[in-house]
């Protein structure tokens, strides 16, 4: 049997064919000079290659409603064989009713494709009456419904006609703060408290949700292809009226993936992969847990390699190899332009290398991992300092429920990383005057959590975290002055949380978070905050 396609594609270059030479004859018969043959011919050969590629794109399109309706006759034959023993037991009495039911259950078979739902809505009718059932039978039906309305709601078309996930999360929170710190709903330090306030505050932001986007493009020389960006709104605040309210949309991250079975490459703005991991936390979401008080971050411009690989004992060794942006978090010099910063100054990006050992331990992973960074960065007057870093983090599964997991840090002029409570470099004067001694700031720090699943759906979590600047690099040599600002020596954390989750899809979660800052040359400030937050996850 022809395929219907094959003769749709020559009926119609056939009727091309005919009517090209049909005027032709005609535009020869007055007197209009007709097309040389050679030109006909091509004119057809590219007629033909557009026919082609509009059939292909037909086809690709049938294949794809072909598998559509496959997916439905399953839902459909599903539903009819929940139905059947349904039926059949609303017709008999009540006693053959009781008798049949061990049976039926045992006919029912989860791993055959019946969804949990409407297994659960059969289950829960077998035992009641014939009004019960009845009813049932609308909710499984509308279950049915749902489930096809859903092959048009997850969609998202995409101009190049290549798969797409919209993910994210709509978050509300809740705070109340006593004690003042750098920043009302995400506190990093604390700060004393200005004469005349009360030295208490509360407040609730939606700032934190996040929107991402998730591409799969096509296969490129044996490797998988996919992008991502996130956003949220935590990138300021508009001057207006209650502007307080309207976060400006930022972009987190945004990167590009190819991901072979063993290798990966993964260029992009992304996390640093020198620092993976992050306290577990719905009340800082815009910016890590304690960012600058043990735990380094980033999102950083990079370009990366990974290979992964596969030991004896579901053992597997992973390596990771980068250049990164060079940024040591100056502020931008203008809102519209951008200037070197001191990183890029020196012509060369930061270089970054990660290895890590894991295996599964009462199903969740076991890992060690060691790392290192290196930048130079070369400050005005060509007073230069080489930036390096050395890193370790661990997960440790102790039991099924219970875990451990950290991160540990040591390094000197890293301040774009986090360290040093943001600081990369000291100034012992003016740092604009070329005879200024300048020195990278030595510091020191790490975060560990405990972890306990008390159910499936509810964990706690309690974070121990310090980011120590060495006092000994700061006396003597640098004054608040000339440092833009008070220098910390010593930021400390804890944080206790609940996180509930009664569905997949939503989440409630209740922190308490205490952060005490000692500056080098002042009196320590302190800042509680508990914050309640509740979330969407889509």
């Amino acid at each position: 049997m022809r395929n219907p396609e094959t003769l749709a594609l020559r009926r119609i270059v056939t009727m091309t064919v005919f009517f090209t030479l049909l005027s032709s004859r005609s535009f020869a018969q007055n007197g209009v000079p007709t097309l040389p043959a050679d030109a006909v011919i091509r004119q057809l050969d590219s007629q033909v290659r557009e026919l082609r590629a509009v059939v292909e794109e037909m086809r690709a399109e049938n294949a794809q409603s072909r598998a559509e309706m496959r997916e439905l006759r399953q839902e459909l034959q599903d539903t009819r064989t929940l139905l059947a023993p349904l039926a059949a037991a609303a017709n008999a009495s009540q006693p053959s009713t009781q008798a049949a039911q061990p049976a039926t259950r045992s006919e029912t078979n989860p791993a055959g494709g019946v969804s949990s739902e409407a297994q659960n809505l059969f289950q829960a009718a077998s035992g009641g009456d014939l009004a019960n059932r009845v009813q049932s039978l609308e909710e499984t039906t509308q279950l049915l419904g749902s489930k096809i309305n859903e092959q048009y709601q997850t969609k998202v078309e995409t101009a190049a006609k290549y798969r797409a996930r919209l993910s994210g999360i709509v978050l509300m929170n809740a705070f109340h703060n006593v004690g003042a710190s750098d920043n009302l709903d995400l506190p990093d330090f604390a700060v004393p408290v200005a004469p005349g306030s009360q030295g208490s505050s509360a407040g609730a932001t939606l700032r934190q949700s996040e929107i991402g986007l998730e591409i799969f493009g096509p296969t490129l020389a044996g490797a998988k292809s996919s992008a991502n960006v996130v956003f949220d709104f935590a990138g300021g605040f508009p001057e207006t009226s209650n502007g307080v309210n309207f976060g400006i949309a930022r972009m987190q991250t945004a990167s590009l993936r190819l991901d072979w079975q063993h290798t990966s490459v993964v260029a992009g703005q992304d996390s640093l992969f020198v620092s993976p991991l992050s306290p577990t936390s719905f009340a800082s979401l815009a910016i890590p847990a304690f960012a600058y008080a043990g735990n380094l971050w980033g999102w950083t411009p990079q370009l990366r390699l990974e290979q992964r690989i596969a030991l004896s004992g579901q053992q597997t060794l992973t390596l990771q190899a980068g250049v990164l942006d060079n940024l040591d978090w100056e502020p931008p010099s203008s809102p519209y332009y951008r200037a070197a910063q001191a990183g890029e100054e020196s012509g060369q990006p930061a270089y970054a290398l990660r290895t890590e050992w894991s295996r599964p331990f009462f199903n969740h992973p076991l890992s060690f991992a060691a790392a290192g960074y290196f930048g130079r960065q070369i400050w005005s007057w060509d007073r230069y300092v080489d930036g390096w870093g050395g890193m370790t983090d661990w997960r440790m599964p102790i039991t099924s429920r219970l875990g451990l997991s950290g991160e540990f840090y040591r390094g000197r002029g890293i301040g774009g990383l986090g360290a040093g409570i943001g600081r990369a470099v000291l100034f012992g004067g003016n740092p604009y005057d070329a005879t200024t001694r300048i020195r990278g700031l030595d510091s020191s720090g790490g975060w560990s959590q405990l972890k306990f699943q008390l159910t499936p759906k509810i964990e706690l979590n309690g974070v121990f975290a310090e980011d120590d600047a060495f006092a000994s690099d700061i006396r003597g040599f640098a004054s608040d002055t000339n440092n833009f600002g008070t220098i910390l020596g010593r930021n400390h954390g804890q944080m206790g949380n609940i996180v509930y989750r009664p569905r997949s899809d939503l989440l409630l979660s209740a922190e308490f978070r205490r952060l005490h800052s000692f500056p080098v040359y002042s009196s320590p400030n302190t800042t509680n905050q508990v914050n309640l937050a509740m979330g969407v996850l889509f």
